[in-house]
């Protein structure tokens, strides 16, 4: 047990520059799944993020001769944010090197406290190599955003608070993970204090670097880490973070987007408040946790660690939340295509309530309809699918087919009469200046594009649909240049929404 925190957490420095914050009812949810929900509402700090604490009691320790060299730090979010408003209270010069694919708002929020950004590669890696850089040439002192001991016991403020907070049975405590300095403070003064009480982490499953660490029982680096929870898009766990974690955490969750968009969802019902994707993660957690283990009558706590979302990323949580919340089911079915079958097929719905349509003619025989019903579980969607089938109709669940709901939903409709051999793939492109351009230039000149879809989710990368107009054999060709290029790809040729709606 990491016993030398318990007096760094109740010695930290934090008070200078936050409030406790609150401890809420979450009335809805708590109604909901049966159990007492309390939402810790750091998205209520000055800089709506918990990251605040850490930073400022990392940088209020600073030596004479550190503060007036200055600090610098790598971050796309709220890290930055921290590190700039302390310095600005600290009267500390600050430097805070950013990916190039920041947005605008958070860029200026940075400035907006006095703080320099700089703009540096395409990822957070690349800015913090350059900022290492930077520190070594210019003698700043690097304010790591996780892998620090006064950064740890300024988050483990959290914890303390939590359990001034619950005066009755406390069960459990989730926390959102990505490079671990929250959960290892909030873990180590809970466990010292309350050890009966559980902490359950929680990692988005596209960046669990915690949860593939306590697996292999070493750090790893994750090959591939996907951005829509930005605030915990880190490949590897902190390696004192991870020390501690191997002895005070309970379990870990991995949620995925849909979930983390319903939690957001569920979090604004009863609070008003719109989390980013990373604050929404411990409601997500907890939600799955509550399933999975059946548990009825408990008290449980779910850190909300941030607000910072992009206005421009509502449309596609909106969009993705009632799926998440297994309230939307989306269907492909395939129908007659002679008079009345339409009506014949909206007939058999009934009452359900239905959130999207579309229709389009196939050919002489059949038409394809691709459709949004609302549902309120997983077993009602099941039992729709079978009922349509036993009626005749040829019916496909696409609820859980990502290029559905990213693309097809948005392109039903659009079938050519003949294109001859097409080869289709969903890209992850940067939103950056020329990289539509550098795409084209290695690919559009070889192959013509055939079909072309893109969406931006208010993140540092957009989604991309692209059909080329090449034969099978040329797929490895065409792969290997995608992977020069270095975006992210997936083969969707045998997709069944591509064969049922596109091809």
């Amino acid at each position: 047990m990491p016993v030398k925190y318990i007096k760094q957490i109740l010695d930290a420095r934090v008070y200078d520059v936050v409030e406790q914050t609150p401890l809420n009812d979450a009335r809805f949810l708590s109604e909901r799944l049966q159990n007492r929900v309390l939402l810790k509402r750091e998205d209520l700090q000055p800089v709506h993020s918990f990251k605040l604490r850490g930073a400022y009691n990392r940088m209020v320790r600073l030596s004479p001769e550190q503060r007036e060299s200055g600090v610098i730090a790598a971050s796309a979010g709220n890290h930055a944010q921290g590190v700039a408003f302390s310095a600005q209270k600290l009267g500390i010069q600050a430097v805070i090197v950013m990916p190039e694919t920041t947005p605008d708002t958070k860029v200026r929020a940075v400035r907006s406290y006095g703080a320099k950004a700089i703009l540096r590669g395409d990822t957070f890696d690349e800015a913090c190599v350059y900022a290492y850089q930077l520190a070594e040439e210019k003698s700043y002192t690097f304010i790591h955003p996780y892998d620090d001991p006064d950064v740890i016991a300024g988050q483990g403020t959290i914890g303390m608070e939590i359990l001034r907070q619950v005066s009755g049975p406390l069960d459990a405590i989730f926390v959102p993970v990505g490079g671990g300095g929250l959960i290892a403070g909030v873990s180590a003064f809970v466990k010292y204090l309350r050890p009966e009480i559980k902490i359950i982490g929680v990692e988005s499953e596209e960046s669990a670097c915690l949860t593939a660490a306590l697996e292999k029982k070493r750090r790893v680096v994750l090959s591939e880490v996907g951005i829509f929870a930005d605030g915990v898009a880190v490949a590897q766990i902190g390696k004192e973070p991870f020390r501690i974690a191997r002895q005070c955490v309970d379990a870990m969750i991995t949620v995925n987007t849909d979930e983390i968009c319903a939690s957001i969802k569920d979090i604004f019902d009863d609070t008003r408040a719109i989390t980013e994707p990373a604050g929404a993660l411990a409601v997500a957690g907890l939600k799955k946790y509550v399933q999975s283990e059946n548990v009825r009558g408990k008290t449980f706590v779910a850190i909300n660690s941030g607000a910072n979302t992009n206005f421009d990323r509502l449309r596609h949580i909106s969009e993705r939340a009632e799926l998440g919340e297994q309230r939307e089911a989306l269907l492909a079915v395939t129908i007659p295509e002679k008079p009345g079958s339409f009506q014949r097929f909206c007939r058999l719905l009934g009452k359900i309530s239905i959130s999207e349509f579309n229709y389009r003619y196939a050919d002489k025989e059949t038409a394809h309809v691709f459709a949004g019903v609302q549902i309120r579980s997983i077993a009602e969607r099941q039992q729709l699918v079978e009922k349509l089938r036993d009626k005749g109709y040829a019916a496909q669940d696409l609820s859980d087919n990502e290029m559905a709901k990213l693309h097809i939903r948005h392109m039903v409709g659009g079938r050519p009469p003949s294109i001859g051999n097409e080869l289709l793939y969903r890209v992850e492109f940067p939103e950056r200046p020329g990289a539509l351009m550098a795409f084209l230039s290695k690919l559009g000149e070889r192959w013509n594009i055939s079909l072309f879809h893109y969406r931006n989710h208010g993140a540092a990368y957009g989604r991309v649909l692209v059909g080329f107009q090449a034969e099978s054999n040329e797929a490895r060709e065409i792969e290997c240049v995608l992977l020069d290029i270095g975006y992210r790809f997936d083969s969707e040729a045998s997709n069944p929404a591509y064969q049922l709606f596109l091809k």
